[in-house]
């Protein structure tokens, strides 16, 4: 019997991600060959998205990019991490995923955006860090416009700040994006907190009254959990979990704010979308668990839906 359709779509994304050129094509080539051979439905739909996928990365590859700082964007959402130089963004960044770094206690140790995948609650989302951001950015001082136009992409903004730094640079950085007309959701990491007094972290915190301001240290792994959960809070983005023949997938959907059983009917396929007959939920939408619901029953981050097909 061959994998559901949603679980080999995750799977496929999850063998792809990092991958390009030659080894992601060889990738992809190896899960075309891994699908059942059905001309219609939703495999055949992953059949199409997986050969112009090929496609995709021929031309990908045969690009120049010398000049171009563009991120290409994985996950359910994209957070920038912005800060001035050296102050601990790609120790932070290494910290919430798998990627390796190279990291100096010095200024402008990364040179170019960094990608990085994170997963929250289930959800890969898509974490960049942005090379330190000086004053006269938008003059293009130290890069500042390519720079800029990174974070013009993002879905939300985590600054980041020493505390005991001197708070003109951080303030530098903000007065820069904002003069750039960029407002995104964002609060404020305060980074090494293990090594700062307390009156340090106050004093952030009253430098920048208007933030939220988190604590984290890579070496606490209960802030870094607290930071991806505070990351996802910026996205705005629910997590509804699908469930089939009374078992529960242990990854979640994400879905925008005010979506419906019929918007998670059809984050599975159209088909299904049009077709099912309602569905039954858990959660904090259920006034009870397990209770029977129609097609536009608003959900909410948490619940736990199965929907109910035609006979």
């Amino acid at each position: 019997m061959p994998m559901p359709h949603r679980t080999f779509a995750q799977v496929a994304k999850r063998r792809l991600t990092g991958k390009e050129g030659r080894e992601r094509i060889r990738a992809v080539r190896e899960l075309i060959a891994e699908l059942p051979d059905y001309r219609n439905g939703p495999y055949a739909d992953l059949r199409k998205w997986l050969t112009e996928e090929i496609e995709e990365t021929r031309v990908r590859s045969s690009a120049v990019h010398r000049d171009s700082i563009a991120v290409r964007r994985e996950g359910a959402a994209q957070i920038a991490l912005v800060g001035p130089p050296n102050v601990g963004k790609s120790s932070l960044l290494q910290a919430l995923s798998d990627i390796q770094i190279k990291t100096g206690d010095y200024a402008f140790t990364t040179l170019r955006p960094v990608p990085a995948l994170t997963r929250i609650g289930g959800v890969l989302v898509q974490l960049v860090e942005i090379p330190g951001l000086i004053a006269g950015a938008n003059e293009d001082r130290g890069g500042g416009r390519a720079l800029l136009g990174v974070l013009r992409s993002a879905d939300a903004i985590v600054y980041c700040g020493r505390p005991g730094a001197d708070a003109r640079e951080l303030r530098a950085v903000i007065d820069e994006v904002e003069l750039a007309g960029i407002e995104k959701p964002s609060f404020l990491a305060a980074t090494r907190s293990d090594e700062a007094p307390p009156e340090a972290l106050a004093k952030l915190r009253a430098d920048f009254p208007g933030m939220d301001v988190l604590p984290v240290s890579v070496l606490d792994d209960a802030s870094l959990e607290a930071f991806r959960e505070a990351a996802w809070a910026l996205t705005g983005l629910i997590r509804v979990y699908l469930r089939t023949n009374g078992v529960t997938e242990p990854e979640p959907t994400a879905l925008e704010p005010g979506s419906t059983v019929t918007d998670v009917a059809d984050s599975v396929h159209h088909e299904l979308a049009a077709t099912f007959m309602g569905a039954r939920i858990w959660g904090p939408s259920a006034r009870f668990e397990g209770q029977r619901v129609g097609r536009e029953q608003p959900v909410q981050d948490g619940d736990v839906v199965e929907l109910i097909k035609p006979m």
